[in-house]
C-alpha cells in the first residue's frame, strides 16, 4: 500500500461558526504530485492521472494503520483504474455546510459527493458545475448500461447531465416491528388495523410486561415526526411526497390527510401513548430505548433487526420480535413511503482539471469493482459453499469502510444484493423486510430533478413543516395551525415549487 504522508498536503483551516459551535476541517490546497503514468484514452491520447474527491465518511471509521487514502480497497481502485485518488473526508455531523465552505474556497477538488438535491440544483443554476454528457459517453459503458434512464432525469437540467447518480438499493426503509412477547403477556394479536394499534399502545404505555424495567412508552419516534411514515401511510399520505390530485400534483405535506395523520398523532401525545419525549429523540435515542426495553413498538428501518432489535435480544433473551402488517386506517389506506432512486450525487466542479478521470473512477466503481465494494474482498470477507455466501464477521466489520467508496456510485443487482444480506444472518430477515417494504410504497410522483424553486426555498420550507407539525403533536399550537402553515407554505415559495413541479408534469 502506498504511504501517503501529511507533508505531501498543504493544509487550509477553515472555522465555520453556526449555532455555537465551531468546525475545523483540512482540505488539500495544492496538488498531488502524479503518481501514475501511460493513461491514455481511445484515441492514444494521454490523460491525466491524478484527482481529489470529497465524500462523505458515512459515519465508518478504518483500522488502526489505515486511512481514507491509504488502504487495501484504495489501493484495489487505483490499481483497476491506473489513477492516483486523494480522498478529502469532512465531519460528518457537518457534511453538507462544508460543501459549501469548499465550492467557495477557489480551490476545488475534482469531484463531490452529496446526498442534497438542492446542493445539485444550486450550483447548476450558478453554473458551477460541469455537464457531463460527453464525459460519460466517452468514459462511462458501465454507467450508461447500469443506471436507468429514471436515474439519470433526476441529474439532468436543461438537456444535460450534471451528477453521476449513485442509486438507492432499497425503495422504502420503515418497516413495523412489535414485542410478540409484550402482546402475548397482554393476550393481545398482532395488529393490523389503526384501532389496533392504538389498543396495543395503551397496553404497553399502562402496564410495562417487564416489571424489572419502568419507562416503557406505548409508540416512541425521533425528533420532526421521524420514524412516522406507516401511520401516515394509514391516511394515505407522507410527509415529502408529490400526489395526483384532479389532475395536478400536490404537496403532501399541505393534503387534508395529512391534517388528519397529525391530528391521530396529537391525540396519542395527550394520551402519553406517544413517547413524551419524542422532540429530542435522535436516532441514536430511540436505539437506546429499544435496546434497554422501553419500547415494544416502533417504526423500525429495515436493518434494525440486526442492529437495536438484536441488542435488546442479546440484553434479554425473552424478547420476541416479528414485524407487522402496516397499520391500515379507516378508509383502508396503508403503505410507506418511496425513497427516491438517487441516493447520492457526484459533481464535478467547473473548474476541475480531470473530468475524465472522476469519470471513469465512478465507472469502475458502478461496474467492474461493484461486487468487490460491495461484498468485501473474497476469501477474505466471504466465500461461497453449496451455493451460498458466508461471511466472516469479524472481518467484514473491519472492512466496513469499504463502503465510503463502493457507496460513491452504487448499482443494483438483486442477486448480490440477496446474497450480501442472507450471508449476513437469514435470522434477522432482511431481505423479507425489504420485500414486505417493496409490496407497501405509496409512490411519490415526482421523480425529476429538483425544480430551481426547490433549490431556493426547500430548506425553509422543510424547517417550517417540521416546526409546525411538531408543535401540532405536542399540543403548543392548536390543530388548526396547520391551516395557517399551508398558507405560509404557498407564499414562502411552495406556489412557485408547485407551477415548476407540474409544468413538468404535464410535460412527462
Amino acid at each position: 500500500m502506498k504511504n501517503r504522508s501529511v507533508s505531501r498536503l498543504s493544509r487550509l483551516i477553515i472555522l465555520v461558526s453556526a449555532a455555537g459551535w465551531i468546525l475545523m476541517a483540512s482540505v488539500s490546497c495544492s496538488l498531488l504530485p502524479t503518481g501514475k503514468e501511460g493513461r491514455r484514452d481511445k484515441d492514444g491520447s494521454p490523460l491525466p492521472s491524478k484527482i481529489r474527491i470529497v465524500i462523505s465518511s458515512m459515519g465508518l471509521t478504518f483500522p488502526n494503520g489505515l486511512n481514507e487514502n491509504n488502504n487495501p480497497y484504495l489501493d484495489y481502485i487505483e490499481q483497476s483504474t491506473n489513477l492516483d485518488v486523494e480522498v478529502i473526508l469532512p465531519p460528518v455531523d457537518a457534511y453538507q455546510e462544508m460543501l459549501n465552505v469548499i465550492m467557495a474556497s477557489g480551490d476545488l477538488p475534482d469531484m463531490l459527493n452529496t446526498s442534497n438535491p438542492g446542493f445539485l440544483s444550486n450550483y447548476v443554476k450558478k453554473n458551477a458545475l460541469m455537464p457531463l454528457d460527453d464525459y460519460i459517453d466517452k468514459y462511462g459503458a458501465d454507467l450508461k448500461r447500469l443506471i436507468p434512464q429514471e436515474a439519470w432525469d433526476q441529474v439532468t437540467f436543461d438537456g444535460k447531465i450534471y451528477a453521476i447518480p449513485s442509486l438507492n438499493e432499497v425503495k422504502g426503509t420503515e418497516i413495523m416491528y412489535v414485542r410478540k412477547d409484550w402482546l402475548d403477556k397482554h393476550g393481545l394479536k398482532p395488529p393490523r388495523t389503526l384501532d389496533e394499534y392504538v389498543e396495543v399502545m395503551r397496553a404497553f404505555a399502562g402496564n410495562n410486561p417487564d416489571g424489572s424495567i419502568s419507562g416503557a412508552v406505548g409508540l416512541s419516534i425521533t425528533e420532526n415526526l421521524g420514524r412516522t411514515a406507516p401511520f401516515f401511510g394509514a391516511f394515505g399520505t407522507q410527509k415529502n411526497a408529490w400526489y395526483e390530485r384532479n389532475g395536478e400534483l400536490i404537496y403532501s405535506g399541505i393534503l387534508p390527510e395529512t391534517k388528519e395523520a397529525l391530528a391521530f398523532l396529537a391525540e396519542l401525545y395527550r394520551e402519553k401513548l406517544l413517547d413524551q419525549e419524542f422532540p429530542l429523540n435522535k436516532t441514536k435515542t430511540l436505539e437506546e430505548k429499544i435496546i434497554s426495553g422501553k419500547v415494544g413498538l416502533f417504526s423500525a428501518a429495515w436493518f434494525d433487526t440486526r442492529g437495536p432489535i438484536e441488542q435488546n435480544r442479546k440484553l434479554d433473551p425473552t424478547a420476541e420480535w416479528i414485524p407487522l402488517e402496516y397499520p391500515t386506517g379507516r378508509d383502508g389506506h396503508r403503505g410507506t413511503y418511496t425513497t427516491s432512486i438517487v441516493r447520492s450525487y457526484n459533481v464535478i466542479p467547473a473548474a476541475s482539471s480531470n473530468p475524465e478521470g472522476v469519470v471513469a473512477f465512478l465507472n469502475f466503481i458502478a461496474g467492474e469493482g461493484h461486487k468487490t465494494l460491495k461484498l468485501g474482498f473474497e476469501n477474505e470477507v466471504w466465500t461461497k459453499k453449496d451455493g451460498k455466501m458466508i461471511s466472516n464477521f469479524e472481518e467484514h466489520n473491519k472492512q466496513q469502510y469499504r463502503g465510503i467508496y463502493g457507496a460513491l456510485c452504487d448499482t443494483v443487482e438483486l442477486s448480490v444484493s440477496k446474497d450480501r444480506l442472507d450471508s449476513l444472518g437469514e435470522h434477522f430477515h432482511l431481505w423479507d423486510n425489504i420485500e414486505q417494504i417493496h409490496a407497501n410504497l405509496i409512490k411519490n410522483e415526482f421523480d425529476a430533478a429538483p425544480t430551481p424553486a426547490m433549490g431556493k426555498y426547500n430548506a425553509k420550507l422543510q424547517q417550517l413543516m417540521d416546526e409546525t407539525f411538531t408543535k401540532i403533536v405536542v399540543g403548543t399550537v392548536p390543530l388548526d395551525a396547520f391551516d395557517d402553515f399551508v398558507e405560509k407554505w404557498k407564499l414562502e415559495g411552495g406556489n412557485e415549487i408547485t407551477q415548476e413541479v407540474n409544468e413538468w408534469y404535464k410535460n412527462k
